[in-house]
């Protein structure tokens, strides 16, 4: 079953973000754009690449109105030693949520359940809570950040532009369409 469209289900959780333990909840998810990174597990491979990669990508991405979470089923104790450790991880100064008791990464449906960690899986959420988009990767596929700039774009210009659409490739500035039957076989 699909999440687009659906809002987060409530959560409680405890983060780590520029060196404090933070309360989050799906409450800090709404009022804004939010992107949410799921990931398998700290002091892993292919997941600090990723994660570097979208900090690299966060001041573009606060510039749109977006705050970003990352979030897997390590305990926010465990980021903030890999935030201590890792060259990598400690530029973050996005929020890492810790998922332990795995109900995050199960609401949104990307907990491999026999191995207790999540798939990669992004979520661009609306400032009403709703996800308007998702991607999720196998386990050694890792993701490029830059990408969710043009996505959080075109999600934004939907929703405030009622009735049109953003075509592939859709960049800023560029031509939308605008739904109708005139246009039913002629694209």
């Amino acid at each position: 079953m699909s999440l687009i469209g659906k809002e987060v289900q409530p959560f409680s959780a405890q983060a780590y973000k520029n060196g404090e333990f933070i309360d989050v909840t799906e409450e800090n998810l709404k009022g804004k754009w939010s992107i949410v990174c799921f990931y398998p597990a700290d002091f892993t491979f292919v997941c600090p690449t990723e994660l570097e990669d979208l900090q690299e990508q966060y001041p573009a991405l606060q510039e749109l109105g977006v705050e970003v979470f990352s979030v897997s089923t390590d305990s926010h104790f465990v980021h903030k030693a890999w935030h201590d450790h890792s060259e990598a991880i400690g530029k973050i100064t996005y929020t890492m949520i810790g998922d332990p008791s795995h109900q995050i990464s199960r609401d949104f449906d990307v907990l491999i359940e026999e191995d207790g960690v999540a798939d990669r899986g992004t979520f661009i959420i609306d400032p009403d809570g709703v996800i308007q988009a998702v991607e999720i990767n196998a386990g050694g596929i890792g993701r490029d950040a830059s990408t969710l700039i043009s996505k959080v774009k075109a999600a934004q210009y939907v929703r405030n532009n009622p009735g049109e659409v953003c075509p592939a490739k859709w960049q800023e500035g560029g031509e939308t369409l605008k739904p109708s039957l005139d246009l039913v076989g002629k694209i």
